[in-house]
């Protein structure tokens, strides 16, 4: 009994080794064969591991004290310290507060808003004016961060104005968006979609171009006007990248732009405007607090991760579409 239990077991290792060295083969077999692709994809690999995954052995930092000194690994080993200082932090709630507040209303209408913009522009049926519309909405994402938050501040002072003019004008008081604990949040993410949606819309262009032309044919034989085209053939054709795109979205829940929020803080928003990545610029760059900085940027990615595999998840059981 035991020695055909025994043939058994090394049958079995014998043809998963088999199965390994044919797998091999055949990866090595792909790489001779397509070796000009694989030397493209070469670079971004490079960027990929020496930007991304090498930095990650000073994530051990989040679990020591750290000394300048002894360099990365040469600190004591204080485990979940600087964790626990985080969660007991009078900051802990301010901070989840601002960034979930803000993170998700930018997600949730940043969501919408290409997939809106991507319906409206594909009823353009004049290729000229299509294109107009197209490169207009395009042309707000290449203005840099830096630019676009100077342009806040001058369209938005309290003073000069020209929002704050057109209000005199109709009758309502002066307001300091910038300043104003209540319009921070609208005002940053009305100028997030505003300076994202179009570019944003490419994707979504790009798979209503790939919907099938008998589809529209059909429907208009079955006396289907533009809405119920819209709303029957174009946005079931979304759904697939728009989950796919949700799910990768979900990944930066609490990924608040930060040098946006940065150049846009003062001391009188600071209390609706101070996030996890501002913190842990102040507490780990202007105050080196390393260690502490590192555990809670560590914590954020985690949360991160979490959301990202339940988004996954949940839309792999209910809509049968997943990254994973």
């Amino acid at each position: 009994m035991n020695l055909a239990k025994n043939e058994t077991k090394s049958a079995k290792k014998t043809k998963n080794k088999t199965t390994d060295s044919k797998t091999q083969n055949g990866f090595l077999k792909e790489i001779r064969k397509n070796y000009q692709l694989w030397l493209m994809i070469l670079p971004g690999f490079l960027v990929i591991l020496i930007f991304n995954y090498i930095p990650m052995y000073g994530l051990q930092l989040a679990f020591r004290r750290f000394v300048p000194t002894e360099g990365i690994t040469g600190g004591e080993f204080v485990g979940m310290q600087y964790f626990n200082q985080f969660f007991d932090s009078r900051m802990f709630s301010t901070l989840m507060i601002n960034t979930i507040r803000i993170s998700a209303t930018t997600m949730v209408v940043g969501f919408i808003a290409p997939v809106l913009l991507a319906l409206l522009i594909n009823q353009i049926k004049h290729k000229r004016a299509k294109s107009i519309m197209q490169t207009t909405v395009y042309l707000p994402h290449f203005i840099s961060i830096v630019v676009m938050v100077g342009m806040l501040t001058v369209f938005l002072s309290p003073q000069s104005g020209i929002l704050n003019h057109f209000a005199d004008m109709l009758g309502f008081p002066r307001r300091d968006f910038l300043g104003s604990t209540r319009f921070f949040v609208p005002t940053y993410v009305i100028s997030e979609i505003w300076q994202r949606a179009g570019w944003n819309s490419i994707i979504y262009l790009a798979a209503l171009s790939n919907v099938d032309p008998q589809l529209y044919e059909s429907a208009r034989m079955d006396g289907a006007n533009r809405w119920q085209l819209v709303r029957h053939v174009e946005i079931p054709s979304l759904v697939p990248t728009m989950i796919i795109l949700f799910i990768l979205n979900m990944g930066g829940i609490l990924n608040a732009g930060f040098e946006k929020i940065f150049l846009m803080q003062n001391p009188l928003n600071l209390p609706v405007a101070e996030v996890i990545s501002t913190y842990v610029y102040k507490i780990g760059i202007i105050q080196n607090q390393f260690s502490y900085a590192t555990a809670i940027g560590l914590f954020n990615t985690l949360i991160n991760f979490g959301f990202l595999l339940l988004a996954n998840y949940i839309s792999k059981k209910v809509a049968k579409t997943s990254l994973f």
